[in-house]
C-alpha cells in the first residue's frame, strides 16, 4: 500500500461540521451525518489485508464480497434491517468513545451523545411505522454500551411484530439510506449530504448481509473498505448536532478509520487508535 490521500483535509472536514451547524441553527436539520473518504494506491493480492478488515473484533457483520476487477470487505457492528421469528428489527448505532474506563463513562453520561442518539432511534421508529404490514412499533433497547475494536459504541434495538404481507422492496425504501448515517429528518439531511461531501459514499453506508425466504438479515456496511484493482477506499464520518465540536467530530472519524487502516497494513495492535484519542 501507498500513502492515504483523504478526500479532504481535517480544515474542509471540520468546516463541513460548522456548515451543518449552521444549517441546524437555521432549522434546516436536527442532525446531519458527515462523512470522508480517503484512497490509497496498491499492488498486488488485496486478498489477506481484506480478511484482516473482516476479522476485526466487534464486527456483526464480517466478511469480503468479491468479483471482477472489485471486491469489499466490512467489519460493520450495525443492523440496519433484519427480519426474524415474525418482527422486523434494525438495530441503530451513535455515540463513541475509546474502549476504556473512562470513554465508557464520558459516553454514557453524554448529554450530547444521548441527545444525537435519541434523534436516530425516533427516526427509526417512524422508518418502520410507516410500513405496511407491521404492528406497534417498540424500543427494546436503548442507549446499549457495545465495544467494537478499540471504540464503545452506543446502540439501540427498534423492532415491530408483522401483522400482514411484507413487502421486501417496500422495507427497503423504508429503510435505506440508514438512519444513522444520514440525520434527521432524513430528506433533508441528504440535501446537506450531497452539498457538503465532496466524493460519494460508494459502498458504504448501505448495506450488506442475507436475504432468504424467511430470514433477512442486513448490515451497515459502515467501517467498510473496497478495491478496485488499483487502490483501495475507506470511508468515517460520525453524527454531528448543534453541540458538535469540530476538532473533536474530526478525530472521532479519524477513531473510526484507525482500526481498518491499521487490518490493511497488517496486525498492528498500537496503531488502533490515532494519537489524539
Amino acid at each position: 500500500m501507498g500513502e492515504w490521500t483523504p478526500s479532504w483535509t481535517e480544515r474542509e472536514h471540520a468546516a463541513a461540521v460548522g456548515a451543518v451547524r449552521e444549517a441546524i441553527g437555521r432549522g434546516d436539520v436536527y442532525q446531519v451525518n458527515v462523512v470522508g473518504h480517503a484512497g490509497a494506491p496498491y499492488r498486488g493480492d488485496p486478498a489477506p489485508a481484506l480478511r484482516r478488515v473482516a476479522e476485526l473484533p466487534g464486527a456483526r457483520y464480517g466478511g469480503v464480497l468479491a468479483g471482477r476487477g472489485w471486491a469489499l470487505a466490512t467489519a460493520s457492528p450495525e443492523t440496519l434491517v433484519e427480519v426474524r421469528d415474525g418482527r422486523v428489527i434494525t438495530r441503530p448505532i451513535k455515540g463513541t468513545r475509546p474502549a476504556t474506563a473512562l470513554g465508557r463513562r464520558e459516553l454514557l453520561a453524554s448529554a450530547k451523545e444521548r441527545a444525537e442518539h435519541v434523534m436516530i432511534v425516533d427516526l427509526e421508529r417512524n422508518d418502520l411505522a410507516r410500513l405496511p404490514g407491521v404492528g406497534p412499533v417498540t424500543v427494546d433497547e436503548l442507549f446499549a454500551v457495545r465495544r467494537w475494536v478499540n471504540l464503545w459504541q452506543a446502540e439501540s434495538v427498534v423492532s415491530a411484530p408483522i401483522t400482514g404481507d411484507l413487502d421486501l422492496a417496500d422495507l427497503l425504501r423504508a429503510v435505506c439510506p440508514g438512519g444513522s448515517v444520514t440525520g434527521a429528518p432524513k430528506r433533508a439531511a441528504l440535501a446537506e449530504i450531497d452539498a457538503l461531501e465532496p466524493v460519494g459514499r460508494g459502498v458504504s453506508m448501505g448495506a450488506v448481509g442475507w436475504i432468504g425466504p424467511d430470514h433477512i438479515d442486513l448490515g451497515l456496511s459502515i467501517r467498510t473498505v473496497a478495491v478496485d484493482g488499483t487502490r483501495v477506499h475507506a470511508w468515517a464520518g460520525g453524527g454531528i448536532t448543534w453541540d458538535s465540536d469540530p476538532a473533536a467530530e474530526v478525530a472521532e472519524a479519524a477513531a473510526k478509520a484507525a482500526p481498518i487502516r491499521a487490518a490493511l497494513a497488517g496486525p498492528c495492535p498500537d496503531r488502533l487508535l490515532p494519537p489524539s484519542w
